[in-house]
């Protein structure tokens, strides 16, 4: 597939070179710490030395005093508390936090997962019901409830408070909770808008500590932070910059007995970081919930015992290999029928239906069908008598505008930008396709429709050396916003070894005209170019530089995003 190029707009040099005496950083990499904001010394010390001390005072958050007051009056009044949360790994993860932490010093509270196909997201009658059934008088909803207004005032009725901890963003109409910590909405002034639902869940237990007991009882706690603020792809910058860089380090040094047993069945021998947690501890969590009931996910996220740890996540990992084939077969009959259409071909998206899709990986599908095909993308299933769906975009595109200009067609969406999730009557299908492909056709730019690779900036061979990964790897954790570092290079050939491997990757060693240096370099789906570089034809690449540790030997690796032939 063709991409793009685009390189980012390089500083000015008085700028690079005021901030490179300043910290003593070459000029290549101060240039993509002023395209990253940082321009000054103390940005860059902030940036390069995360400290638990640049978290926020927990109490900017609008309502956190009503919150923490209502968790200390029901736990002095011993009543029944709820830790209710939604079924992915942000909900997973914050509920787990939540609870392992109140559990520690108040044991009656419990905790409520909705089922993802009986209940749907969010908060439901079920749940509100069985809580009333069984005696609760306080829920704390985490990563959902800031759109359940209605609901909130059923539950009132019945005796049962509310605190709500979302990341959402909130309609006009906020719920009558007791509190309600949500920092986008309007009225907080909180300094940070981007937490994960378990980030919030952390600044409400963060402030509860405060005030009532010891801050330093939450560390232990970091790790569900961090694969919580890598799976659900929230940006690395600010808070959540610190919260991922000491959740990682707990995460590799010493995790809990739940994660741990997840590194174990997923043979982790290296140290994670983002990426890692996002391919292999986000999808064996997300696993449960998928095929199963997230309740698993997070009997296995609060295991107090290595034992116990290790027997749910052999279960947790059985559910994973069942998603993965799921996945797998689903995305092979996606494609198919999109191959097997020449009008599904020609399109700007594609709105695929089956009804007996299983519902927990469709989308994922849908994420891999944009992956092949680089357009906006609906997959759809049965559930209840119901068509549902899960919808991703392309780089650019307002995914969420188009779904709403559908809207009269819809029984209910939510989402944003680049992901969201729908349903509708099974009458309404045809007509769902035909007006979205229409809203698609008419709004997207032929630009959008072709995957980009932006470039921070160009880097001779001759540059790339141990100090300066040294310096690239503090620059880490890696992520929306914070991305590795993107470089160009050109004059490229194959110097030695040049082989594929799963008939799609290539790996070489890669040398550049006037330049003594020669690097490991691997391109992951790229074997297309394997003959014109076997004939060592000059060449461009994209790539990121990074650490290769195989066999004992650490070495610099060099990993091809693109490559483009002079």
């Amino acid at each position: 597939m063709y991409k793009r190029w685009i390189q980012k707009e390089i500083p000015s040099s008085q700028e690079v070179d005021q901030l490179s005496q300043a910290i003593n950083v070459n000029r290549c990499l101060t240039s993509i710490l002023l395209q990253r904001g940082i321009t000054d010394f103390k940005n860059a010390k902030d940036f390069f030395r995360p400290s638990l001390e640049h978290l926020h005072d927990p109490f900017l958050m609008k309502d956190m005093e009503k919150a923490i007051n209502r968790l200390k009056q029901a736990i002095d009044s011993e009543e029944k508390i709820l830790i209710y949360g939604d079924y992915d790994v942000d909900g997973t993860t914050a509920v787990s936090l939540v609870f392992s932490y109140i559990y520690n010093f108040y044991s009656n509270c419990e905790v409520y997962i909705p089922d993802r196909y009986a209940e749907g997201y969010g908060v439901s009658l079920a749940g509100i019901e069985w809580a009333e059934q069984n005696g609760y008088t306080l829920i704390i909803a985490l990563d959902c409830g800031i759109k359940s207004s209605e609901l909130i005032d059923v539950a009132h009725h019945k005796g049962i408070d509310f605190i709500i901890c979302d990341h959402h963003l909130p309609d006009d109409n906020i719920p009558h909770a007791v509190a309600v910590l949500d920092p986008k909405r309007r009225d907080c002034t909180y300094p940070y808008k981007e937490l994960s639902g378990c980030g919030i869940g952390f600044k409400l237990v963060q402030a509860y500590a405060q005030r009532f007991r010891d801050e330093q009882e939450l560390y232990q706690y970091l790790d569900l932070v961090a694969v919580s603020i890598a799976s659900d792809i929230v940006p690395i910058t600010g808070e959540n910059r610190t919260l991922a860089y000491f959740g990682l380090r707990k995460l590799n040094d010493d995790p809990s007995p739940g994660l741990k047993a997840l590194k174990e069945i997923a043979t982790i021998k290296n140290d994670l970081d983002i990426s890692g947690v996002v391919f292999t501890l986000g999808p064996r969590i997300n696993a449960a919930g998928r095929v199963a009931h997230a309740r698993a996910a997070v009997e296995l996220l609060i295991a107090k015992t290595e034992q116990e740890a290790n027997d749910l996540a052999e279960k947790v990992n059985v559910k994973n290999d069942l998603r993965k084939q799921f996945d797998s077969d689903i995305t092979e009959e996606a494609i198919a029928m999109i191959e097997n259409d020449a009008a599904l071909r020609s399109a700007k998206s594609t709105v695929l239906f089956k009804n007996t899709w299983h519902k927990g990986v469709i989308g994922i599908v849908a994420a891999r069908c944009v992956e092949k095909y680089y357009r906006p993308t609906v997959i759809l299933t049965e559930s209840n008598n119901k068509i549902t769906g899960s919808a991703r975009s392309v780089n650019g595109f307002d995914l969420y505008s188009a779904i709403l200009e559908c809207s009269d067609l819809l029984e209910k969406f939510g989402g944003h930008k680049y992901a969201a999730g729908l349903t509708l009557d099974i009458q309404n299908l045809e007509s769902f396709q035909r007006r979205f492909e229409e809203v698609v056709s008419s709004t997207i730019t032929e630009e959008m429709l072709t995957p980009v690779i932006e470039i921070d900036m160009p880097l001779h061979f001759n540059s790339i050396t141990p100090k300066f990964l040294n310096v690239l790897k503090q620059m880490a954790p890696f992520g929306p916003e914070n991305p590795r570092p993107v470089f160009e290079a050109s004059n490229i050939y194959v110097f030695n070894s040049l082989s594929s491997f799963k008939d799609k990757h290539v790996r070489f060693l890669a040398a550049q005209e006037g330049s003594d240096s020669v690097f490991q370099a691997v391109g992951f789906d790229l074997a297309e170019h394997y003959d014109r570089l076997s004939r060592r034809d000059l060449f461009r690449m994209t790539f990121t530089v990074e650490e290769n540790t195989f066999n004992g030997a650490t070495s610099i690796q060099l990993r091809i995003k693109d490559i483009k032939f002079h």
